[in-house]
């Protein structure tokens, strides 16, 4: 009796157009096919093979029997009192990753996820308490925003404006997929949006941060800054501990003079931690540093730290400071705190595998 072996099938999504037009030739199909179907995956976002009407069901079923398309599914949303919406996302192998909806009135921005937890440890981050389980594929940051785009469509009958890079995961250690998914979401037989609606978050990787100049990217670069000196950025973010200030800074101006990207810088102000006037000015002096603006943001506690927001007038003082001296200011006001959904708080809750 003859076993049969069952071969798993592939990602179809993780095949170039050029490797999917030899695949094509060697299995009797025309390779003027792989347009079609590319067009399918990537600009219809379609989930499944049976969708792809302008196919022969000779060639979908070929497809079906070869490949199968990894796409991610919704395994929850939250609505927040504020309209924020945040979606716990299941892939195919059964991990759970989070993204957000935040609406706001002259924008509807996508807080994308770049892997299955984080290996980098930042004390203040609910997803820095978790183990890094793997990185995300191109079409799974791919898929966040296709879902996300729907959900402001139904829900505020206006398409995504923006994306972030600033869900689970430090992108820049993805840095592959996370291009490959910025590539496909921005390319005009992709999404087509523009890059400048674009940002990818990093902790601080200098080596990473001068790939991006050397690649040229179009996106926006935002650096997570937190403090301005070293001794108080090895407190809470491990990673400073192999990235210098003065390594970022060399980095943040290699990247600027290839780009010609202004960076933004973010900092939360914690509760007598980095919320003096000197810690202002010692951001002040950071900023003078490459072309840039400051996201000054609030504190959004979680159970494993003891961290706790500033006070709101020391807050303002604080952006008061920076403003006189001439830097661009933006206070961001947390969004889906009663969710979970703010800014450092993502981190599965539920038990993953759980619908």
């Amino acid at each position: 009796m003859t076993e049969t072996i069952l071969v798993p099938k592939q990602d179809i999504r993780k095949l170039s157009i050029a490797q999917l037009k030899e695949w094509l030739g060697q299995h009797g199909e025309q390779p003027f096919r792989a347009k079609q179907i590319f067009e399918w995956l990537w600009k219809k976002s379609a989930t499944s093979f049976d969708d792809m009407s302008n196919l022969s069901l000779k060639t979908r079923e070929l497809l079906n029997h070869h490949f199968e398309i990894r796409a991610i599914t919704n395994a929850k949303s939250q609505k927040s009192n504020d309209g924020t919406i945040k979606s716990a996302f299941k892939l195919y192998d059964q991990h759970l990753i989070e993204g957000v909806l935040i609406p706001a009135d002259d924008r509807m921005t996508a807080c994308v996820s770049s892997q299955v937890g984080c290996s980098l440890t930042c004390k203040f981050c609910a997803t820095g308490y978790m183990e890094r389980k793997r990185n995300l594929d191109a079409s799974e940051m791919y898929d966040q925003v296709v879902a996300i785009d729907r959900q402001a469509k139904e829900n505020f009958g206006t398409p995504l404006t923006n994306i972030v890079y600033m869900g689970m995961g430090e992108p820049l250690l993805n840095y592959t997929n996370v291009l490959e998914s910025i590539d496909k979401i921005t390319s005009p037989d992709g999404l087509g949006m523009a890059p400048k609606r674009i940002t990818v978050s990093t902790a601080g990787i200098a080596k990473m941060i001068k790939k991006l100049g050397d690649d040229g990217v179009k996106f926006n670069l935002a650096l997570s800054l937190h403090a301005a000196n070293d001794t108080k950025r090895n407190q809470i973010m491990p990673i400073n501990e192999s990235n210098s200030l003065k390594n970022l800074a060399e980095a943040l101006q290699y990247f600027y003079r290839k780009t010609k990207n202004r960076i933004t810088f973010e900092y939360i102000v914690f509760h007598n931690f980095n919320d003096t006037l000197q810690d202002a000015k010692e951001l002040w002096e950071f900023t003078k540093k490459v072309p840039s603006k400051v996201n000054i943001i609030e504190y959004n506690p979680i159970a494993e730290a003891a961290f706790k927001n500033t006070e709101a007038d020391k807050l303002d003082q604080f952006a008061k400071f920076l403003e006189n001296k001439g830097v661009v200011v933006n206070v961001r006001r947390s969004r889906g705190k009663d969710i979970d959904a703010a800014c450092g708080q993502l981190a599965n809750r539920e038990k993953e595998g759980a619908a």
